[in-house]
């Protein structure tokens, strides 16, 4: 359990500063955040309340960061307030910046630990849960099954590569990587196809990680597709900086030289990613270059702590982010549910799209499903 994305992401709650106005995004991790607080406090998980610096470096950044302060408000954010020079030294002592957004209500948790909670509630409440099950075919059964008892009460088989088979009433799928697959499987619409983008982190070393005390990211600018580097303190005392985002070659893929004939033909045969590799070119090629090269990481770093030196930092871990892209090119930033038409698309709801901050929101997002589910199956 949380083997995958969940168990490599960076740990951050989110506030919800980022996000459109309106946006489910928005919505659903500022009441996700609190709910995972609360979650942590009655169960017992550790977590850090350790709070964000949204780091302005620029003088070009700062309308940009005076931006993202207004629209942290509107989404409701607790305890937001722009901050000068001084006052980031005064939290962070070794970085620098011309003005900061501060959040103090940004924390730090393990998300495994989370998951393998929630794992256990889902049991004690009567649920069962099967790893290692690789679906393979959806179809409406024939005929009554075994554990009917009224007709063709779970008409739904769903069976697994092994040719093992569950039979279902309705069905609710949260795929990640694989939710595109999971889709056509089930008939409904490969679109949005997910393309997997691999993002490298690097460590400090132990001795080095009392120059950051909490998380310290910079300005994101709108014309590039991701956040850009960033430090984030962990539950065990590491900071980890980055991540990158190059194209990984596997979905699953996190090692350099991972690599799937199946998943590299399914993401470069797909023509919205061309376009949005032609509208970033050069954003593209400049990640893949610090990919290799470790300098031209510690440079992006050096712009906030200019202390930091590449004897600081060691390759540290991967992880793969389930990006969900159109046929146009364009990333898919809210959250996507649909199912489709059909005997089993009338039976099924697919949570389609689920990026950061997903983790955050994960308890604000499942209500917001067992709404959905209810509504659209009429339970």
């Amino acid at each position: 359990l949380a083997h995958h994305q969940s168990g490599h992401n960076s740990g951050v709650i989110h506030s919800g500063i980022y996000y459109k106005p309106g946006s489910l995004k928005a919505k659903l991790c500022v009441q996700g955040a609190a709910l995972c607080y609360k979650y942590c406090d009655q169960k017992g998980i550790p977590y850090k309340q350790c709070g964000k610096l949204i780091v302005a470096i620029e003088q070009d950044e700062i309308p940009r960061l005076k931006a993202l302060y207004e629209r942290g408000l509107q989404n409701n954010v607790r305890g937001l307030k722009l901050i000068g020079a001084k006052e980031i030294q005064a939290k962070e002592p070794f970085c620098r910046g011309l003005m900061a957004l501060d959040s103090p209500y940004t924390g730090i948790v393990n998300y495994k630990q989370v998951a393998q909670s929630y794992a256990e509630d889902f049991q004690e409440a009567g649920g069962t849960i099967l790893t290692d099950f690789e679906v393979t075919n959806m179809e409406m059964a024939k005929e009554s099954s075994s554990e009917s008892e009224d007709g063709l009460k779970y008409p739904v088989i769903v069976r697994n590569s092994k040719g093992e088979e569950i039979y279902c009433r309705h069905i609710v799928t949260c795929a990640g990587l694989y939710s595109d697959r999971l889709s056509e499987i089930s008939g409904c619409s490969p679109e949005p196809r997910i393309v997997p983008f691999r993002g490298d982190y690097l460590v400090l070393k132990p001795e080095k990680c009392y120059m950051v005390k909490g998380n310290i990211y910079p300005v994101p600018n709108p014309q590039f597709p991701f956040l850009g580097f960033h430090f984030t303190p962990r539950m065990d005392g590491s900071v980890w900086l980055g991540p990158n985002a190059v194209l990984a070659f596997k979905r699953e893929g996190y090692k350099l030289f991972d690599f799937s004939t199946g998943d590299f033909l399914d993401a470069v045969t797909y023509s919205g990613l061309w376009k949005l590799v032609l509208r970033n070119l050069s954003y593209g090629l400049s990640e893949m270059y610090r990919a290799c090269f470790l300098s031209a990481q510690v440079k992006q770093l050096q712009k906030f702590i200019p202390e930091v030196t590449i004897n600081d930092v060691l390759r540290g871990p991967s992880g793969v982010r389930a990006q969900a892209l159109d046929s146009d090119g364009n990333l898919v930033d809210d959250f996507v549910f649909d199912g489709g038409s059909g005997d089993i698309g009338s039976r099924i709801l697919h949570v389609r799209n689920a990026p950061s901050p997903a983790a955050t929101s994960s308890l604000a997002i499942a209500k917001m499903i067992a709404d959905e589910v209810k509504q659209r199956f009429e339970l």
